[in-house]
């Protein structure tokens, strides 16, 4: 096996798909090879079949679960509008109303909240806004004399669960739950929005030797909006997929087990209605 792996030299790829090659040989032919000498090569077949796309079956529910293995997209923020005016001019309604700009972090505007500068979820979105609008050119990249803009504020609006029903003051075996949210079948989500706020600055000389100087805002240029969506991403899709097709296999090869076992019976017990091929046939 090492002589082999070693004979294609230094590329990861191929040497990589040798080992999984070699590996699956191992594994699935050494117990087909195993269970064939005891039952027969068609049998044993079906029996190495069922087995592994039932561990396959378990592995992927487990990857499904928590998320992790062979995974797909993550979630991301993706550009829907750069808006260079007022937000009255913006072509997306949901972001279309100035007085969103009003609102707190406890006062909600036209359904628009604004995150605490602390929060993760800002920092998450200044850094999409800032690669979604230097990619468009509205602004360039930070340089030795400091960056051309900078974040304001950050809106938040939408990104609920659904379906979802929020119960208040039930009393279940004895217990008083107070306001609960029954979201274990909330699987789909409303669109989830984010506006970011920047400001351009002003252009600053910076002195050989010494520190870059401190940005300062220039309230003479209007600010720029980035409107975002949240893509929720397919990050456990992959898994889903491998649980629920190895799962389908398996059951089907194990009612075939199930109906040759039955039949074996039968014919033991004299009862089968199989018909036996005699030496005319």
């Amino acid at each position: 096996m090492h002589s082999l792996m070693f004979a294609f030299g230094w590329f990861p790829e191929l040497k990589g798909i040798t080992v999984v090659v070699i590996a699956v040989a191992t594994l699935i032919g050494g117990s087909y090879l195993v269970v064939s000498t005891n039952v027969g090569a068609r049998l044993g077949l079906m029996v190495v079949l069922a087995a592994f796309f039932g561990w396959m079956a378990s592995m992927g529910l487990i990857w499904w679960s928590y998320g992790i293995g062979l995974k797909g997209r993550d979630p991301s923020w993706k550009p829907q509008e750069i808006v260079t005016q007022d937000l009255g001019s913006a072509a997306h309604s949901v972001a279309r109303d100035p007085n969103l700009l009003t609102a707190t972090q406890t006062n909600r505007v036209s359904g628009w909240v604004r995150l605490a500068d602390d929060n993760p979820g800002r920092g998450q979105a200044v850094a999409a806004a800032d690669e979604i609008i230097q990619t468009a050119g509205v602004f360039r990249a930070a340089s030795a004399d400091g960056p051309e803009y900078l974040p304001i504020a950050v809106y938040d609006s939408g990104g609920s669960k659904w379906p979802n029903k929020r119960i208040h003051n039930v009393h279940l075996f004895g217990k008083k739950f107070g306001n609960t949210d029954l979201d274990y079948l909330a699987f789909f989500h409303h669109p989830h929005y984010a506006l970011v706020q920047l400001q351009p600055t002003i252009k600053q000389v910076t002195e050989p030797g010494k520190a870059p100087p401190t940005a300062k805002l220039d309230p003479t240029q209007p600010a720029r909006y980035v409107l975002m969506i949240r893509d929720q991403g397919s990050r456990r899709q992959p898994a889903a997929f491998i649980t629920i097709g190895s799962s389908i296999i398996f059951l089907i090869l194990c009612l075939r087990l199930n109906a040759r076992d039955r039949v074996v019976a039968g014919n033991r017990a004299g009862t089968s209605r199989v018909p036996v091929p005699t030496a005319a046939d």
